[in-house]
């Protein structure tokens, strides 16, 4: 998940998608090789290209183009006997309902996608009625979309909010002086309630105690008050959740002189944080998403091919641009390819069956399938997830946390502070 952009980052970031392949709603983005005689696969992202969530989508619009086209030059992909060329439909919905199911449709009927990639939240429940019926595979980045009748729906990577347990967990033996948090992040459901939820009861469980718990709306401008308010507490931690806001509640802290422990879901665009603060303040933030140049994503286990060589190429193309989505989705368009190899098929029924019939290799290591003791179907693949902290101005993974075993011996913790905050459980 990625930090909504400043207005005026936004700007840019949006003039240079208008400019770029991420302007092109249904085409294709990845033409066949001059006289192929591979056969074509159209897998579909209805996804948000412009407006305030274009960095949810945009990135990971760029990854798959990698993907495709490292696959394509290679001479395509064999699935069941036939040879198929990778070819992205895409189709900005804006994060608008009713945009998306256009989207969902176009990219169903008309370019024939086989399996359908989504961000999630209000844009996947709205798609969700028509695509299970029409039984089309449909992935999401946030597993609390999965219900008990969303059999085609998943979210075979991003396994938000869930794997935010891991962080604190590092930190509670790492520095066992902490023993204080306070928590601020927006107060929507699909991002910063369920993520507070997730961090209370990851703080219960390793006995740290929440002294403030911020929950502020999309209107604010000024985070001056809402910082002094949690920093009147003297936490030993403060812990930004999913915050939209990173960058703006970072900037205060330090303004504030705030010498804690920072923990947070995300810290994407860090360097321009560093930037507007300093690096000595920075270092030691603890979240989530590592950059894929890391050299801990070369152990045992880590399933994304090359990791390195991935984030070269989409640094060189888009250096301004990466954010965790970037991988994301790419991640789970090779999932997706994994198992349709193994069914020897692209059709729905015969991919789902291979996913739950074998072995899932998860992005980082592991692999469970999970959801139904909370979303009521075991729809969300979960695995090792990294610990990142912000070391010499770098992120740097510290260790890979296991999120099913913290889930198998907290599960009720959890579900207690979700029903707190009004979420929906089963």
């Amino acid at each position: 998940m990625v930090s909504k952009l400043k207005r005026s980052d936004r700007r840019q970031f949006l003039k240079r998608a208008a400019t770029g392949a991420g302007a092109v709603t249904t085409a294709s983005l990845f033409p066949h090789v001059a006289f192929s005689a591979n056969k074509t696969l159209t897998v579909g992202m209805n996804i948000p290209m412009t407006g305030d969530y274009a960095p949810w989508g945009l990135p990971g619009l760029y990854g798959c183009e990698i993907i495709a086209n490292n696959i394509n030059a290679a001479g395509g992909i064999e699935i069941g006997g036939e040879t198929y060329d990778i070819n992205v439909a895409s189709y900005d919905h804006g994060y608008d309902t009713e945009k998306a199911i256009q989207g969902f449709k176009k990219l169903a009927l008309e370019d024939e996608a086989k399996m359908v990639m989504m961000l999630g939240g209000s844009t996947v429940a709205a798609c969700l009625p028509w695509a299970m019926r029409r039984k089309v595979l449909t992935t999401t980045l946030l597993p609390s979309d999965i219900t008990p009748d969303s059999e085609y729906l998943i979210a075979t990577c991003e396994s938000h909010p869930l794997y935010n347990v891991t962080g604190v967990e590092w930190m509670a033996k790492t520095f066992p002086d902490v023993k204080t948090a306070a928590i601020v992040t927006n107060n929507d459901a699909e991002y910063g309630l369920q993520s507070a939820a997730t961090y209370k009861a990851a703080f219960e469980v390793a006995g740290i105690e929440v002294v403030d718990t911020n929950l502020h709306g999309f209107d604010v401008t000024d985070f001056a008050p809402i910082v002094s308010s949690i920093l009147a507490k003297n936490p030993d931690c403060v812990c930004m959740a999913t915050s939209f806001y990173v960058t703006p509640i970072m900037e205060q802290l330090f303004h504030q002189g705030y010498q804690g422990k920072i923990i947070s879901c995300t810290l994407d665009y860090y360097q321009e944080i560093i930037a507007k603060t300093s690096e000595e303040f920075v270092n030691g933030t603890i979240y989530q998403f590592p950059d894929f140049d890391d050299p801990a994503l070369t152990e045992e286990g880590v399933t994304f091919p090359d990791p390195a060589g991935f984030d070269a190429a989409f640094r060189k193309d888009h250096p301004n641009d990466w954010s965790a989505v970037a991988w994301e989705y790419p991640a789970i368009l090779l999932n997706w390819i994994e198992n349709a190899k193994a069914a020897g098929s692209v059709e729905t029924e015969d991919v789902m069956a291979a996913m739950k019939g074998n072995q899932q290799q998860f992005v980082f290591g592991g692999g469970n399938w999970w959801g139904s003791q909370l979303w009521g179907l075991d729809n969300a693949l979960i695995g090792r997830w990294p610990v990142v902290v912000i070391e010499n101005g770098r992120a740097r993974i510290q260790e890979y946390g296991d999120v099913a075993a913290w889930l198998a011996a907290n599960k009720d913790v959890l579900v207690k502070h979700m029903q707190e905050l009004g979420l929906r459980t089963v």
